[in-house]
């Protein structure tokens, strides 16, 4: 049986809010933990507040950096989003969910990945509305001697 592998977290990428890798490797499988639009500096695509900490929130600028940063955290480990098999993705609000659609068909269609889209209470920051975690199929391709 094949060892599972050491999960990566990923130079450049906004460093992840707990002990955890933005991926790992089993077998065939890379797993992407949940994905949002935070830069390295914890500033957010998509997102801003004003003086007075009124929040403003764009669906569609925040789904396309998430799924950008997947496609990155999937190319360091020799994959892309074509090698995607399946998706969850977190939605503060479902009255985002047509604007999340509406870019994520820019991404993905009808012949896959599977999904599953859920509300959820809140996210790890007011300023996020989307989360999105990533299952991928990418044999390994064997070294040669």
């Amino acid at each position: 049986m094949e060892q599972l592998s050491q999960g990566a977290v990923i130079a450049g990428k906004a460093v992840p809010r707990g002990r955890f890798p933005h991926v790992i490797r089993a077998g065939d499988f890379l797993f992407v933990s949940g994905t949002s639009s935070r830069r390295p500096d914890n500033s957010f695509v998509g997102a801003s507040a004003d003086k007075f900490g009124a929040a403003t929130v764009d669906i569609r600028e925040q789904t396309r950096a998430v799924i950008e940063n997947i496609r990155d955290i999937l190319r360091t480990q020799g994959a892309d989003l074509s090698n995607v098999v399946d998706i969850t993705t977190f939605l503060v609000s479902m009255n985002d969910f047509a604007g999340y659609n509406e870019v994520y068909a820019e991404y993905f269609d009808e012949t896959g990945p599977t999904r599953t889209t859920v509300a959820v209470h809140q996210l790890p920051h007011p300023l996020l509305a989307i989360e999105i975690k990533a299952t991928a199929y990418a044999p390994k391709i064997p070294q040669s001697l």
